[in-house]
């Protein structure tokens, strides 16, 4: 049996912008994030057998999601060299808010480790066992990447508002 078509909507509707916030707070690019979370889709309903097997799809998606930033990533940065930008199109993106963007660009100074850890825990609000399955750790390492995230965190924060 996979989950039919009216199952997977629901998943999409409930789950969609959640993860994209939660693929943008790695990425810091929302249309990535976007992008990376609608490859995931694509590739649930093409799993949607599996999917129907699986306790938690949207963990599912996620993971996937995930994957697809970093093979995104890992491409671009194997490609990578200087554009010229007078060639480069322009890209339209919507404003956002100085709070939001300041926290976007301290997590991108932290270890990844860390930056998953935190995201996973207080965007995705898994609870710190979960993201230990998740990936593959202790709960103690996790405890102390969300510990260390977090004080990081703070300071690079902190540093961002005195230099205003």
């Amino acid at each position: 049996m996979s989950v039919d078509e009216q199952e997977f909507d629901e998943l999409y509707d409930a789950s969609f912008r959640r993860l994209t916030a939660q693929v943008y707070a790695l990425t810091g690019d929302l249309e990535e994030a976007r992008d990376c979370v609608q490859e995931a889709f694509v590739r649930a309903w093409s799993h949607r057998r599996r999917l129907s097997t699986i306790e938690h799809p949207e963990a599912w998606v996620r993971t996937t999601a995930y994957r697809v930033a970093v093979s995104r990533w890992r491409r671009i940065v194997r490609g990578r060299r200087d554009p010229d930008r007078a060639l480069a199109p322009r890209l339209e993106t919507a404003a956002l808010g100085p709070d939001h963007v300041a926290v976007v660009a301290a997590l991108r100074q932290l270890p990844e480790e860390q930056r998953r850890a935190l995201v996973l825990h207080h965007l995705a609000d898994l609870p710190v066992a979960d993201i230990a399955r998740h990936e593959g750790t202790p709960v103690g390492t996790v405890k102390a990447r969300l510990s260390r995230g977090r004080a990081a965190l703070a300071l690079l924060l902190e540093e961002g508002t005195s230099h205003a």
